[in-house]
């Protein structure tokens, strides 16, 4: 048998803050056990009914170090359905995109997986849009042997953003202009090309932000648009800041945070107020470490913070939302802390999230790919607009779309060019890339799944092609994918 951890504390919410306490046996060949369900939680006193992936200790699934993804999934929800191992790099047939290449579960239908996955901060999700909207997701978290030995507890945070409305009527709302979002017409977008910084490069990283006047941040260039929907709550591992997750940590201790955005159209700015973090990880990937306490997140991105908390005390672990005043989060407090409330509102609105690709600059991959020249290189045009609300990718939309080409082992670069007034949070399935340009410049940034290219900027990948097949690539900002915003790399032998 082993345990999660020697301080043997995990916290991912209700249902999976139990699991550290309790012995998990590895099964060599029997399957674990995970089912999609409906399930409901209560948002600010109200009961709300939201989709869920129930796995052996609650929401999600944890595995020990080298064991492998080994699961038979059971679709107990009554849609047709299908999840994502968002980005873990499964044999395409088990990718889980609906049709690419196999068909959704019916209710009741059962599939088994198996593969060797990655290690690190990942999570799961239905790879049909509104269902994602309703909530159908959840962490996978792919503990590796340094973790196993670490001398650290470990907490988790899945972000999600709310709605009593069902996912068609946002969708109808969004389309008609009428979403609620902040108006954000005094944020001026700098040309992409000038790679001038927008002083947001210290905030991100964690210095002092406070009272930042919106209006003060005036370049030449475009407009931008920050949120599209004002959602009814922002939440934490199912709940809101009227009832925050409180956990109890050692006096002392060292925590590692595992932050996962499944925030379907919602940047998050995670601020550990006065906890100075090092982030050591983002997309399951190991970074060198940068010490702040602000990081921003986009849809889909995950992050690993390490914390040193000394003494008693209570430290409210917070998620901004981009460009306005909600917020959402936990609490981390030792044995005897008293713990106050922390208003869902804050005091100002919390800035546009890197504008100026600053933060994603200061990242480095602890490991990265090897030196190689790029076989072949695409230009991707990212384009949209908010009226007609309709957002593509060189132009087309997810049927009307030209596929990338690669070859399988070659290596590729994927220059993302956003000419819309919307950041666009570029998922690609079934590989890690590493960032390798912003805004023209070179640099050795960090591997990831999912990087965020802001309005009128400019990101470029690299990879290596993989296993011959049609690997999606798309925006994770959910009302965007619904509406088309996806394409497909499709590696030949």
């Amino acid at each position: 048998m082993t345990h999660f951890s020697r301080r043997g504390v995990l916290a991912a919410g209700a249902a999976l803050a139990s699991v550290a306490a309790l012995p998990r046996m590895v099964m060599a060949n029997a399957p674990l056990a995970l089912r999609t369900a409906t399930r409901v939680i209560e948002v600010d006193g109200k009961p709300a009914t939201v989709f869920g992936v129930e796995g052996p200790a609650g929401q999600g699934l944890i595995l020990d170090p080298g064991q492998r993804f080994q699961v038979e999934l059971t679709n107990g929800i009554d849609l047709p359905t299908l999840l994502h191992w968002h980005g873990q790099v499964p044999p395409y047939e088990q990718d889980g995109v609906p049709d690419l290449p196999l068909p959704t579960l019916k209710p009741g239908e059962a599939r088994r997986y198996d593969y060797a996955p990655l290690p690190g901060t990942y999570w799961m999700h239905a790879h049909i849009p509104l269902q994602e909207m309703r909530g159908l997701a959840a962490p996978l978290i792919v503990r590796s042997a340094e973790d196993a030995t670490a001398d650290r507890q470990e907490v988790m945070m899945l972000l999600q953003d709310f709605s009593f409305k069902s996912p068609e009527e946002i969708m109808a709302v969004v389309a008609e202009g009428h979403g609620g979002g902040h108006d954000m017409g005094t944020h001026q977008m700098p040309a992409a090309s000038t790679g001038q910084g927008m002083g947001m490069g210290h905030a991100a990283m964690g210095h002092d932000m406070g009272g930042m006047d919106h209006s003060s941040m005036q370049m030449d260039g475009m407009q931008m648009d920050l949120n599209d929907y004002d959602w009814d709550a922002y939440l934490t591992n199912d709940r809101t800041l009227a009832d925050p997750q409180v956990v109890r940590i050692d006096k002392g201790g060292r925590v590692r945070l595992r932050i996962i955005n499944a925030a379907s159209a919602t940047t998050f700015w995670i601020d550990t107020g006065g906890a100075t973090a090092r982030l050591v990880a983002v997309d399951g990937h190991a970074v060198v470490p940068v010490e702040g306490s602000r990081f921003g997140l986009s849809m889909a991105q995950r992050m690993d913070l390490e914390l040193d908390l000394s003494g008693e005390g209570v430290w409210p672990i917070l998620a901004l939302r981009e460009g306005a005043r909600e917020r959402t989060g936990l609490i981390l407090a030792t044995a005897n802390a008293q713990v106050g409330k922390v208003p869902a509102m804050g005091d100002v609105d919390a800035p546009a999230f890197d504008i100026d690709l600053s933060q994603e600059a200061r990242l480095q991959a602890a490991e990265s790919l090897p030196q190689r020249e790029a076989d072949r290189t695409h230009m991707v045009m990212l384009g949209g607009s908010m009226q007609p609300y309709r957002w593509t990718i060189d132009g087309k939309i997810w049927g009307e779309h030209k596929a990338l080409a690669a070859k399988s082992g070659e290596r590729v670069e994927i220059m993302f060019h956003n000419m819309s007034m919307m950041g666009h949070p570029m998922h690609l399935h079934g590989h890690v890339f590493q960032v390798v340009g912003i805004n023209g410049k070179r640099v050795n940034g960090a591997r990831r799944d999912t990087v965020y290219v802001p309005p009128n900027a400019m990101v470029t990948i690299a990879m290596d092609a993989g296993e011959a097949a049609r690997w999606m690539l798309h925006c994770h900002h959910i009302p965007h994918l619904e509406t088309g915003m996806m394409t497909e790399f499709a590696v030949t032998a």
